[in-house]
């Protein structure tokens, strides 16, 4: 015959979902300045989008300020500047994806193949140091490194080339910009794919070592294939910073002599919103890049759904 079930009593789910209340609202105070901080920062500020479709005046306010419906959405696509500041955010931001995602995997490779635990910490830690730094600091010592009487002008003089104004030269800042931020965050990013490589099973290495297989063949049979997943996921979740092309860089970083390819939209939001007290029009570029990233986020989430199984909900 089937043991008879203990009954618990009645009490002890009482007591229970006592605890269990308990503890969720310690959860939720825990929580409480995180959703005050959202609320405050992110969420009270969305009213302020309505200055997109108003002739702004702050003496009248909000809600006195004439409506112009879209007037400033066509205004701003008709500027001349307009082009340039999509087209160099754009640029700046799809070049620093492709920089962070190929120079930290290529970087991961090598470092994976160091045997020496040792010298692997010390280079991992080296590399890893930049990313704690902010661009304050950052933009500081590559405007004296670059400088036209700095360390690599003088290097350039031991070799009998000229010195270059580095920061003054339109064709050239892109360059530094995206160089700059891959060699700040590639150290950081690496470390994701160190860790995939660490999920590898070590027999399949041995079973391709058996089968005569070298290292490139190792690597290119076994290693990419191990974390083809989270180089698919990486991928695909970096389109949703198609438009982010690092305000905190660029504003510490240019100058007006490189406007023309430097230039990007937060940057032009600062200067116009802040400095020329052109609200409604800031206002206006701010939403129009919120919009296009909203897109490309819920984007990059379906296809990491799609190809690399991964769900936010």
């Amino acid at each position: 015959m089937p043991a008879k079930s203990r009954r618990l009593p009645i009490d002890h789910f009482k007591e229970g979902s006592v605890k269990n209340r308990s503890f969720s609202k310690h959860y939720l105070l825990m929580l409480l300045p995180g959703y005050l901080w959202l609320a405050i920062f992110s969420i009270v500020p969305m009213f302020g989008l309505v200055m997109a479709f108003q002739d702004y005046n702050p003496g009248q306010g909000v809600f006195h300020s004439d409506w112009v419906g879209f007037d400033n959405f066509k205004y701003l696509l008709s500027l001349s500047d307009a082009k340039s500041i999509f087209y160099n955010t754009v640029f700046i931001s799809v070049m620093k994806i492709l920089g962070n995602l190929l120079v930290p995997l290529v970087f991961a490779l090598m470092l994976n193949e160091v045997r020496s635990r040792a010298t692997k910490k010390v280079v991992q830690t080296v590399v890893y140091l930049p990313h704690f730094l902010s661009w304050v600091i950052l933009a500081g010592i590559l405007l004296d490194i670059f400088a036209y009487r700095g360390p690599f002008n003088h290097l350039m003089a031991f070799f009998h080339q000229k010195p270059i104004l580095f920061f003054a030269r339109a064709d050239i800042f892109p360059g530094l910009v995206i160089g700059s931020d891959v060699w700040k965050e590639f150290g950081f990013n690496a470390v994701i794919y160190l860790a995939a490589l660490t999920g590898i099973n070590p027999s399949l290495y041995e079973a391709a070592s058996i089968d005569g297989a070298g290292r490139f063949q190792q690597l290119r049979h076994v290693t990419l294939p191990g974390i083809s997943t989270t180089i698919i996921l990486l991928t695909v979740l970096s389109l949703g910073n198609v438009l982010n092309a690092g305000f905190d860089q660029i504003f510490n970083m240019y100058n007006p002599v490189v406007y023309s390819t430097g230039d990007i939209i937060d940057t032009w939001v600062y200067r116009s919103g802040l400095l020329n007290l052109q609200f409604s029009l800031a206002t206006t570029a701010g939403m129009f890049k919120s919009i296009i990233g909203f897109g490309m986020i819920t984007l990059s989430y379906y296809l990491a759904d799609r190809f690399a199984n991964y769900k936010i909900f």
